[in-house]
C-alpha cells in the first residue's frame, strides 16, 4: 500500500517528544517491514506541503492510507477532506477531535463508559455548588499542553482560583472530574487485536506532569484486565481511535473508572509489540 505518515508536533508532546517519536519511527518501520510504501511528514511539513506533492503518494490521487499522530487543527482539517473522499486514515481525524477533554467526556458519559462524576462549566460560570473536593479541573478545549491545564484541587477556593487561570488563558471551559481514591492505572491497546498491556505507573515513575504521584503508591487491589481491556476498546470504538492509551482508577472493590483517554500515546513501556500492533491495525 502507499502510505503516508505523519508524526506529532513537539507543542503536542509535553515531557515525551522522544518517546512520541519513538513509537512513530518504529511503527514506519514495521510498515516498510511488512512491503508498504511509507512517506514521512512531520506535522509542519505536512501543513506546508503542496497538495500535488501529497497527492503524488499514490497514482489515483490520494494516498491509500494514512497513519498520524497529528493534533494540529489544520492538519486534521486536510485530513477530515481525505477521510470524506474515501481515503482510510488512523486514527480517523474525528476520532482525534473526539479525544479533546470536553468532547470525550460528553460522549463517555453518553455511552456509559465507566467515568468518573464530571462536570462541564464555562469558565465564566461559577463552579456548581454539588461538585465535590477533592477534585481535577482540566481544560475543556484542548489535548493538555502545559502543566496547567491539569490540576488537582483540594478546596472550593482552590477550584475557583484555577477556574480564573483558565479563563484568562482564554480557556471556555472546564472539565471537572471528582477524584477517585484508588490504584492509579495506565494502560495502552489497539481496537481489534489483542494487544493490551497495562501497568501501574507509581511502580515504574512513568509520569507527564509528576500528577500521578497524588495517588501515592498503588496497593494492588485485584481487579480483571479482561474488565478493563472492555471497557478500553469499547471507549476506542465511542470516540473512534483504534490506537489508544489511557489512565483508569481501580478501587478497593476492584471496580473500574476510565478518567483519561488518548489517540496514540508514546506506548513507551511495551513500544516493540505496539509498533507491531498498530501496523497490523493499517493491513
Amino acid at each position: 500500500m502507499n502510505i503516508i505518515a505523519i508524526s506529532r508536533g513537539t507543542r503536542f508532546s509535553p515531557n515525551h517528544v522522544g518517546n512520541d517519536a519513538a513509537i512513530y519511527n518504529k511503527v514506519i518501520e514495521e510498515l516498510l517491514r511488512m512491503g508498504h510504501s511509507v512517506r514521512s511528514y512531520t506535522e509542519d511539513e505536512f501543513a506546508e506541503a503542496p497538495l500535488d506533492e501529497l497527492a503524488s503518494a499514490s497514482s489515483e490521487g490520494l494516498p491509500e492510507v494514512v497513519v498520524t499522530m497529528a493534533r494540529d487543527k489544520q492538519t486534521l482539517a486536510c485530513l477530515l477532506e481525505w477521510e470524506a473522499r474515501g481515503v482510510r486514515i488512523i486514527n480517523s481525524p474525528r476520532g482525534i477531535l473526539n479525544c479533546v477533554r470536553r468532547p470525550m467526556t460528553e460522549l463517555l458519559l453518553a455511552h456509559n463508559v465507566p467515568p468518573p462524576r464530571s462536570w462541564i462549566v464555562a469558565t465564566d460560570e461559577p463552579i456548581p455548588l454539588e461538585v465535590t473536593f477533592p477534585c481535577w479541573l482540566k481544560r475543556g478545549d484542548s489535548h493538555a499542553v502545559v502543566k496547567q491545564d491539569v490540576c488537582y484541587a483540594s478546596t472550593r477556593d482552590e477550584a475557583i482560583r484555577v477556574v480564573a487561570d483558565m479563563r484568562e488563558r482564554g480557556i471556555p471551559t472546564v472539565v471537572i472530574n471528582e477524584h477517585l481514591a484508588g490504584d492509579l492505572v495506565k494502560f495502552y491497546g489497539v481496537q481489534g487485536n489483542d494487544f493490551f498491556h497495562w501497568f501501574y505507573p507509581s511502580a515504574h515513575s512513568h509520569s507527564k506532569f509528576g500528577l500521578e504521584a497524588i495517588n501515592g503508591l498503588a496497593q494492588g487491589f485485584p481487579f480483571d484486565p479482561a474488565h478493563l481491556k472492555q471497557y478500553a476498546d469499547e471507549a476506542a470504538r465511542v470516540l473512534d481511535v483504534p490506537v489508544y492509551g489511557g489512565d483508569a482508577v481501580v478501587m478497593a472493590d476492584g471496580s473500574i473508572r476510565i478518567i483519561d483517554f488518548n489517540d496514540w500515546p508514546s506506548f513507551a513501556p511495551c513500544r516493540e509489540e505496539a509498533a507491531r500492533a498498530i501496523a497490523r491495525r493499517v493491513r
